[in-house]
């Protein structure tokens, strides 16, 4: 098979290979970007395979950095724009079964191919836009099929993550894993507790946000995968739930995360001790805290200013899109002017701020101050009081009064 014309993308990479040629070398385009090419996908890293050593890739080229000269990488930067290369090389000995103990470089494609993962993966491309295929790879993609290069067992025991690639493609491409391979998933399924969860935890989110994440998930239950990814084990009624809800149109992990929240039922605590045993940054879990709650007034018809101001406009919409998987949603448009109709989107635009409550309203620092700025804060909101200083100091005096003589009074 040729490509005739190849995407844009491989133009400034063109030369390099053209150079490693003239050096009497090969050297081709490999992996992900060349089975997106054929599919017609967004191509998103180009990965660049070759004949030649190191030392060899560094004599032909001015400038180069060792980004991971034990491995065989190297990266070329006379062209303005870096390009890794990386040597033809077989591997063995995988104790961790993550990383090869030893790596020895080749001067055969064959060798360095059939390492992979997957025959969809195992292509190469050469400059000139020539497939080269040694495994049928081209024949499965055309099958829609995800199968391990050679024996599946052997390929996971390198590598434990690519039983969780295999699902992540299934619902990624749409595709079918095919008997064999699913077979050793299942048979092999205890290794993934030998990866590190924020690994297994990028394939899960690219799962949730692929093209059909039923298919994924489907695999992920039925290879038992699931049992050996963090608190899921006992999940399997949460996790059937999420194959009966379409259509999945989420566009961010913390969407994908907060749908998983609410098959589960778990509460605040639970969330948050969840997705940090997932190892997720605090930034997204306080998304998801607020995509979960959104999207449950947004189910209850309970969406008040409050909920609407606690979520702000962006993760308002991915709420929107997170209730919508569970049968009810809003017109995005009404969502959108609802949130702008509020008179303040943010505490800063509250017209009193903490030192002003000391100055004007004698307002002590401490407890009482937060309580009544959350008290103003939610007054505004709701249309109580106007966002207006000389107003809000009124207030602000009198529940400080009131507060004081709750204290008296308790």
């Amino acid at each position: 098979m040729k490509i005739e014309k190849l995407p844009a993308v491989f133009e400034p990479a063109r030369p390099i290979l053209q150079r490693i040629e003239q050096a009497g070398y090969e050297a081709y385009f490999v992996g992900g970007c060349v089975r997106d090419t054929i599919l017609g996908d967004p191509i998103h890293d180009i990965d660049i395979a070759t004949s030649a050593y190191p030392a060899e890739i560094k004599q032909i080229f001015n400038r180069t950095v060792d980004t991971g000269i034990e491995h065989g990488t190297v990266m070329i930067l006379d062209h303005g724009v870096g390009y890794e290369t990386t040597t033809f090389r077989t591997e063995s000995g995988y104790q961790d079964f993550r990383r090869p103990d030893s790596v020895t470089f080749v001067r055969s494609l064959a060798e360095d191919l059939k390492r992979r993962d997957f025959t969809i993966n195992a292509l190469a491309l050469k400059e000139n836009g020539e497939v080269i295929d040694l495994f049928d790879g081209l024949g499965d993609l055309k099958r829609h099929l995800i199968k391990a290069v050679g024996k599946p067992a052997e390929r996971f025991h390198e590598d434990a993550l690519r039983m969780m690639r295999a699902v992540r493609f299934a619902s990624k491409l749409n595709f079918k894993i095919d008997e064999p391979t699913k077979q050793g998933i299942k048979d092999n399924a205890p290794l993934l507790e030998k990866i590190a969860v924020e690994r297994i935890r990028v394939e899960f989110e690219k799962l949730l946000l692929g093209q059909n994440p039923v298919a994924g998930l489907t695999d992920l239950i039925e290879t038992d995968l699931y049992r050996y990814c963090p608190k899921l084990a006992d999940q399997k009624t949460a996790l059937d739930q999420l194959l009966d809800l379409k259509p999945w149109q989420l566009k961010t992990e913390a969407e994908a995360w907060a749908v998983l929240m609410m098959v589960m039922q778990l509460d605040h605590a639970q969330r948050n001790a969840f997705l940090k045993a997932w190892k997720t940054s605090n930034d997204l879990i306080g998304a998801v805290q607020k995509i979960v709650l959104a999207a449950n007034a947004i189910l209850n018809d309970q969406l008040t200013p409050a909920i609407l101001f606690a979520t702000g406009e962006k993760l308002l919409i991915s709420a929107n899109r997170v209730a919508a998987l569970f049968g009810q949603s809003q017109e995005e448009l009404d969502l959108r002017d609802r949130y702008q109709a509020l008179p303040i989107k943010n505490a800063k635009e509250l017209a009193v701020n903490g030192g002003q409550l000391i100055k004007l309203a004698h307002v002590k620092p401490g407890p009482k101050m937060g309580r009544i700025l959350h008290q103003l804060q939610q007054q505004v909101l709701d249309r109580k009081l106007p966002n207006d200083q000389n107003a809000l100091l009124a207030a602000a005096a009198q529940l400080a009064k009131e507060d004081g003589n709750e204290n008296i009074k308790s």
